[in-house]
Order: C-alpha cells, then structure tokens, then sequence
C-alpha cells in the first residue's frame, strides 16, 4: 500500500474528536470533521489543519460534501451508539472507506460481533469497556501504575515508581538486567523528563519506569526489590454508571468483592438485578460520611467512576487520606495532565486515550506495506512515547540480521521478541525472525512498521 496519508472522515467533534484529529494529521493523514454544530466545526478548523463540514452525518447529502466517495476511513464518534452506527451503515453504501464505530452500551456489546460483520464495520470501539480492563488489570497487581498487555497476553509491560530505600535506588540498569532475567527496563521518567536508558544509566528514588516482561519474571523481578504482588480482595467504586458495570462485572469474576454507591435509586435497582453479586450503595459518594459508614476505611481498593473529573479526583484524594487503598482515578479531560501528575492520585486512566490508541493502531495498520504489521500501540508517560509491537513478515529488512549489526534510529529501544510465544529480552546477537513480534518503545511519533525504527 501506499505511504501517501489516508483521507479519513471523523463524525462528531466531541472530546475523542479533539484527542486523535491533530496526532492523525500530524502523521500525514487528510482529515475532515463532521457535526451539526457550526461553532465546534470552526475551532476544529481555526485549531487543526483539517477540513470542516456542517451537517448530519447520517445524510448522503453531508457525506457526499465530506468526500465519502474517496475516503479510505471513516470514524463515528458522536454521543449516540445509535447515530455511530447508523452513520457507517450509510457511509458504507456510498464508498469503500473502512468504518469504525463507538459503540458503549452494554447490550450493544453482547453482540459486538453480529453487529461488526453484519454492519460491515472494521472495528467496535468501546472507551468505558477498555479503559475498565485497564482498571482490573492494575486491581490484580495493585503495586503497579499502568500495565500495557502484548503479544496476546504473554508479555506485559509495568509502570512502577521507585520508593525511597528501594534495591533499585543506585543502581545502573545493566546491573538489574544482570540479577533480573527476563525483565527490561525500557523508559525512565525523573523530573518530568522521559529518557529511553542505556545500560550505563543509574535509576534513583522518585524515578518512574516502565518494564517489560511476561508475567511470571517481572512477578518474580518485583518480589526481589521489595514489591507487593498481591492482588486486591476487594474494591469500592463510587458511581454507578456504564464503566462501573463493567468493571464490577469483571472483579466479581475473578472474586473481587464490589461496593458500588449510586445516588440514583432507579440505577441502583438496575444494577442489583444486573450485578446480583455485588453490594450496591444508595447514597452520594460525595459524602464523606456515608464513604466512612460504608467502610472506606478498610477498603483495599477504591475507583472513582462519577462523570465529573473533579469529583473522581477529590474523592481520590480522600481515599488516601483516610486509608490504604490503591485508587484509581478516572480523567475524562486531558489537557490538564501535567497538573494531575503532580498530585497523588495512585494510578490515573485516561478513556480517550486508550480510544486513541485504538484508532490509530488501525490507522498506522492501514498504511503499513507487506514487510510488517502494527499490532499493538501504547500511548505512554503522556503520550510522550510509544510502545508498539509489530508482527514481522516475510521480506521484512531486518529479519536473520543479529540486532547489534542494525542500525537504529536514536531513543529507540527493542523491549522483547516474541518467537513463537516465546519471550526474549534480547542481546546484540539476538536476531528476529519472519513470523515473530518485536515490541519496540520510543519517543518517536508515527511509526507504520517495523523498519520505521532503522536509520
């Protein structure tokens, strides 16, 4: 395929709209944003160098102004699933342009599968769905900021915060890859600045990094320099809307106990009746004596889910302050992010950018010829760096070639090959092969495949 950028339709210019429309244009990509609202279409156009058109993008005639005949991709993002997918199903019969729809609503998602191939959709995206897998898998491993799956689940990467007194304070990153098999350390934050280390480099108290490894060895790493592996037993979760559904849904699976407080008595009857299993809480998780009365204080975990960011982060905040609990915090808005690293929320997640991440993974997909495919992408530390991992095929340029012998472009940092299901934190006499996965962390934006890492 081509390397020219993909012309691209994005109907409904809300807060996701905001997050990918400059990253797809900064990447080369002809963009033009769709929505009713005249106002909302002219600060996207004032703002991002893309196209803007006023109108339903439910309408042959709205599309047809928006260039459906010649897109290749088409994104429906509007705060309606019904709209998002009535929008593709439209688009679809007036171009050949890909579709994505965001699709949240639970009953929706139960038939995510029969909708996707009967619709003709390239991808479902649920934003409260995945951003809640993200929650559970930092619940089971509470000691970890962030944790970023790859290669089908048998590699993970963990974000940690080195603690005062730690075995890891003075100690260069060649010297833990020699007490550590199996683990990697690919980004260190100290100070706001993000460096992607070489051996020689020496961590130190406060630093944040991100490792990469499978399971077992970073479960086995951490142990070693003093971490808790435990997963917790139980969580309270303050709102009851969409996200908490899904979350309590997943925990109660893997016999987490859940607390949910909803102030809404109609939700919460719906949610007994969907969570039969949990302990729902009518009241306003605001008040802070009902979060005392309802046992804040021995809670192992605490997620603040309500639609309002300030809210989820005082709450936060009290949750530290009365208890033990691993929090983590849900941010809808996220132009604020260097405002809310400085404050001590315990782990922060972000449902745009995971939907970003989403979008532009197919995006870069699209574009990637023959030699490679983008199968995973991480938007890390801030969208600061990348963590992509590529499948690698046949005719690929760095295939049977030891790595030392590759010349790679600078902050760029091979976290792991993945050879048959198999591991490997590699050496410079590693080479990859065709059918393997490489991941690969950087500071660079808009790699489409594996080769975009050499010089």
């Amino acid at each position: 395929m081509s390397k020219r950028g993909l012309r691209i339709i994005i109907v409904g210019a809300g807060k996701i709209a905001r997050t990918i429309v400059s990253q797809l244009v900064d990447e080369g990509h002809d963009v033009t944003v769709v929505d009713i609202n005249p106002v909302v279409i002219d600060e996207f156009t004032q703002s991002c160098d893309c196209m803007g058109v006023v109108g339903n993008g439910a309408t042959y005639a709205t599309l047809k102004e928006a260039g459906i005949a010649t897109a290749d991709m088409f994104i429906a993002v509007t705060q309606s699933d019904e709209l998002n997918l009535l929008c593709c199903t439209i688009a679809k019969q007036f171009g050949d342009a890909a579709t994505i729809a965001r699709v949240r609503n639970p009953e929706y998602n139960r038939e995510v599968g029969y909708l996707r191939d009967k619709l003709g959709l390239a991808l479902i995206i649920n934003p409260e769905l995945e951003a809640t897998k993200e929650i559970a898998r930092i619940l089971f491993l509470p000691t970890a900021l962030e944790i970023n799956s790859f290669a089908h689940g048998h590699a993970e990467m963990i974000k940690l915060k080195i603690p005062e007194g730690n075995l890891l304070d003075g100690k260069a990153i060649a010297y833990v890859g020699q007490k550590s098999e199996g683990v990697l350390i690919c980004a260190v934050e100290r100070n706001g600045q993000l460096v992607i280390p070489h051996g020689d480099f020496v961590l130190k108290s406060g630093d944040v990094i991100s490792i990469a490894a499978t399971r077992k060895n970073y479960l086995s790493f951490l142990k070693l320099i003093g971490f808790n592996t435990k997963g917790v037993r139980d969580t309270m979760i303050a709102g009851g809307g969409i996200a908490s559904y899904y979350l309590a849904d997943q925990l109660l699976k893997s016999g987490i106990a859940v607390k949910i407080i909803e102030r809404d008595p109609v939700r919460c009857n719906e949610l007994s009746d969907l969570l039969p299993k949990a302990t729902i809480i009518n009241g306003d998780a605001a008040d802070k004596e009902l979060l005392l009365e309802a046992g804040i204080h021995h809670a192992q975990s605490f997620v603040p889910l309500t639609g309002i960011d300030e809210e989820n982060i005082v709450l936060t905040l009290f949750a530290k302050e009365v208890s033990s609990a691993k929090a983590v915090t849900k941010i809808t808005k996220i132009n604020f992010s260097e405002v809310i690293n400085k404050l001590d929320l315990g782990s922060v997640i972000y449902p745009k950018l995971i939907t970003a991440e989403t979008i532009l993974r197919y995006v870069r997909a699209k574009k990637a010829t023959i030699g490679s495919n983008l199968e995973t992408l991480y938007q890390i530390f801030d969208a600061r760096a990348e963590a992509l991992e590529f499948s690698v095929n046949k005719g690929s340029a760095i295939i049977n070639i030891p790595l030392k012998d590759l010349k790679f472009k600078k902050d760029v940092l091979i976290g792991f090959i993945n050879h048959k299901d198999t591991i490997i934190i590699p050496s410079g006499n590693d080479i990859i092969q065709e059918g393997d996965s490489v991941m690969v962390v950087t500071t660079h934006h808009g790699f489409t495949e594996i080769e975009d890492i050499l010089l």
